[in-house]
């Protein structure tokens, strides 16, 4: 093997391991996301610690993906595709890191309402069904990103306007709730909160899903609306 198919081979690998190193960030920040989720439904509160501590091994990883994006770059100097897929990698790291963030909130919102004599599922209203529909999306984003699949990402785009529907929905009739009795108003901000949480982590399943549609296809449509270019 000469210098050059040398040097090409170890950067396919670095390339690998990074995108390797982003599943496996996915994986945690979907695992933090469905222990959130099965926290409002049974009361599992102990949970909640667990779900912390996956936050911190998510927040480890988005830092050890972004100095290998960075090394890359410098060391590498990649064009084209591969650069638009280094690129992709750092935009898609922060999205998930938020998630995880945003799961966190969930876990942390369960935990006040149960600890307080609650139970949310009461209110009979559908976060259990929103926040398994973001959930979806964030498996599908990922999955998208492993396979390099637009059209799957076009579907993670086309599924967020439905959670952003349920979000609505799930306000109106938490207001109706409160004005209707008072009592009810804690919990109702509680329940709010989580559901605002679930349709950020949607968001940025959304977003994860429009990375890898510029990785792909160099088209960047975070902006609909205004005009684009494509890369090469």
């Amino acid at each position: 093997m000469n210098e050059t198919s040398h040097v090409s081979s170890q950067f396919d690998e670095d390339l690998a391991n990074l995108r390797t190193h982003v599943l496996q960030m996915g994986g945690l920040v979907e695992t933090q996301v469905s222990a959130a989720i099965d926290a409002y439904s049974t009361g599992e509160v102990s949970s909640v610690k667990a779900i912390v501590e996956t936050d911190r091994k998510v927040n480890e990883l988005e830092k050890a993906i972004d100095d290998d994006c960075a090394h890359l770059i410098a060391k590498r100097q990649p064009t084209a595709s591969d650069l638009r897929l280094v690129l992709g990698i750092s935009k898609i790291v922060t999205d998930l890191e938020r998630a995880g963030d945003e799961a966190k909130k969930i876990a942390k919102g369960v935990r006040r309402i149960y600890e307080n004599g609650h139970m949310p599922v009461q209110y009979g209203i559908g976060v259990r069904h929103i926040a398994e529909a973001a959930l979806v999306m964030v498996r599908q984003s990922l999955d998208a990103f492993a396979r390099m699949d637009s059209k799957l990402a076009e579907t993670v785009i086309y599924a967020d306007r439905d959670v952003d529907t349920e979000f609505k929905s799930i306000m109106r009739q938490l207001i109706t709730h409160m004005m209707e009795d008072p009592r009810t108003i804690t919990t109702s901000i509680d329940i709010i909160w989580i559901s605002r949480a679930i349709e950020r982590i949607g968001d940025h399943a959304k977003n994860i899903a429009e990375h890898v549609i510029f990785v792909v296809e160099g088209r960047d449509i975070r902006h609909p609306g205004k005009k684009g270019g494509s890369a090469q």
